[in-house]
């Protein structure tokens, strides 16, 4: 793939020439000339290449759905990529929990446990679940924002026994969600 800029000739040229060279524009105006996709008429695609067509094609759904989406409009705003494209590798990639701070956190009720999570576009939310040494829970519900990355929430109850376990789920504008537990 090569760019084109400045050059009188190929500034309105657009579309393939032959079976050899595709020109095409970038949403900047640039000329971009790449090679002619070769396809194999007889190709068979393989189990994992039929899984990925249709996740692409639910990909391309939500990208389509959520295009207007002023968080999308927002993100794509001074970049190459449309709302659209981000949309679609915004549904590819599922949030990630960074980090589980237990540090404030001796079992009490009303210490702050610390969340860092992290998502290609924004994490909408990220929920906790405490469960005690013999795997009951304790406790459970939603953390609040503080900054783009960090998410905090208060415990409400004491831990029974040592060595509770919290587990936190962070959620994506896709839907997506990952999860990271840790043991105190």
């Amino acid at each position: 793939m090569a760019k084109v800029n400045g050059n009188v000739a190929m500034s309105n040229l657009q579309g393939a020439i032959g079976r050899e060279l595709v020109i095409k524009r970038d949403k900047f105006g640039n000329t971009i000339v790449a090679a002619h996709p070769r396809i194999n008429p007889n190709r068979v695609p393989s189990a994992a290449q039929l899984a990925h067509q249709l996740a692409f094609r639910s990909a391309v759904n939500y990208g389509h759905a959520m295009k207007a989406d002023p968080v999308y409009l927002n993100k794509a705003l001074g970049t190459p990529h449309s709302p659209f494209n981000l949309a679609v590798a915004d549904w590819f990639k599922p949030p990630q929990v960074v980090n589980i701070d237990l540090g404030g956190y001796t079992g009490l009720a009303g210490q702050v446990i610390h969340v860092k999570a992290q998502a290609n576009v924004l994490v909408t939310a990220v929920t906790i679940v405490i469960t005690n040494a013999d795997g009951s829970t304790l406790e459970q519900g939603p953390a609040t924002s503080t900054d783009s990355l960090s998410w905090a929430y208060t415990t409400k109850s004491a831990a029974v026994g040592a060595h509770p376990k919290v587990q936190a789920t962070a959620w994506d504008l896709p839907g997506h969600s990952a999860k990271l537990e840790q043991v105190k």
